[in-house]
């Protein structure tokens, strides 16, 4: 490759083989990181819209205070010295009351606009703490970021149609308006000049309020899109996180918790299937199955009490289940055993002698249907 030739690798996808979606987890996680969708374009064209009401309804009182304070200053200027504190007092009285509304407003749409796209409050230290790293600049990676990546080529051609669409609007309102803004500067007088003037740039400012607005939601998308994708995950990095949160205590205990309600929820399904149903017999009900192939003692299919109890005792009635009464070993293991698990070494014993009795029933049963 020659010197003169781009590197085509600088323009190759950084998200080749993320094909998976994100998961809630690796979501949540950039969360707590402060990485969200969110266009920051779209907070400032909000805090710019704000301001720019504000001085439309405000223009005429700031106007005023601003002609009061003028008039102290050249009434005053002969009679008080210049670096007396009163002069100081009433410059900043009256540079506070002209911006505080502003910062007021450019607050409130910053803080509002941020909840809206962050949907809720976000507190994490990750992003404003300092890595050493960026301190050496990295030239080559910024360029490709801005101006070789799809990003960065969107970017500049949204910044170059903003101000072509506005400077052309600023073009023609200024054309159109410029001839009577002369007359009046002649015929009624600089005052009148000057509001014809303030009138058009409030309109100016409303309009290019109007097409930054459209721009940034545009961005908004673009940003989510490009978020959506970052966030693309490897089949390799699905397979790792769940071994990750396999191991992890909470969501193995939420997981468990899943399944066993699972597991309660085909009780019909879970007695038909099962060994033997011990009961109570009218209070509880937990119905058996050894699996030999996988456990070395039964597991707990199903489990109820009172009218679950009658009906689990039902369906093993009509699909000819064994039914035990057993009350001792009936509660325990309705009490201590939960639904998939296997059930205790001190209820071993109960449960063999009642396999065995069991055993023999179904010997019993089989010899008088052949005879």
């Amino acid at each position: 490759m020659g010197a003169s030739q781009l590197d085509l690798q600088w323009f190759a996808p950084e998200d080749e083989g993320r094909t998976e979606e994100a998961s809630e987890y690796k979501l949540r996680k950039a969360r707590e990181e402060g990485r969200v969708a969110k266009s920051q374009e779209l907070n400032g064209t909000i805090v710019y819209l704000f301001c720019a009401v504000l001085l439309v309804f405000l223009g005429p009182w700031i106007e005023q205070r601003l002609v009061e304070m003028m008039y102290y200053f050249f009434n005053h200027v002969t009679t008080s010295n210049i670096t007396d504190g009163a002069f100081a007092y009433v410059f900043a009285r009256c540079f506070l009351f002209c911006v505080l509304p502003f910062c007021v407003a450019g607050i409130i749409a910053g803080v509002t606009i941020n909840l809206i796209q962050n949907r809720g409050f976000i507190f994490t230290t990750k992003t404003i703490t300092p890595k050493f790293s960026k301190i050496v600049p990295k030239f080559g990676e910024y360029f490709k970021r801005t101006l070789f990546s799809g990003q960065g080529l969107f970017n500049i051609a949204k910044s170059i149609l903003k101000v072509a669409i506005i400077g052309i609007i600023a073009f023609f309102m200024i054309r159109s308006n410029l001839p009577s803004v002369l007359e009046l500067l002649h015929v009624g007088g600089p005052q009148l000049a000057l509001n014809r003037i303030s009138s058009m740039v409030a309109r100016l400012m409303l309009v290019s309020a109007v097409v930054l607005i459209v721009f940034a939601v545009l961005d908004y998308i673009v940003q989510r899109r490009v978020f959506k994708r970052e966030m693309k995950m490897t089949k390799q990095e699905v397979k790792q996180e769940y071994k990750e949160m396999e191991g992890d205590p909470e969501v193995k205990g939420h997981l468990e918790s899943a399944q066993k309600a699972m597991l309660a929820q085909n009780m019909p399904k879970a007695v038909r299937e099962s060994d033997v149903v011990i009961t109570n017999p009218t209070h509880f009900a937990v119905a058996l199955k050894w699996r030999r192939e996988a456990a070395d003692a039964p597991e707990v299919a199903a489990k109820g009490a009172d009218l679950t109890a009658q009906n689990m005792k039902k369906i093993a009635y009509e699909n000819d289940v064994p039914v035990v009464e057993h009350k001792a070993l009936a509660r325990s293991l309705y009490t201590n055993v939960e639904i998939g698990d296997i059930i205790p070494v001190d209820c071993l014993n109960a449960v063999a002698t009642i396999y065995a009795q069991v055993g023999y029933m179904n010997k019993n049963k089989d010899a008088a249907g052949r005879g």
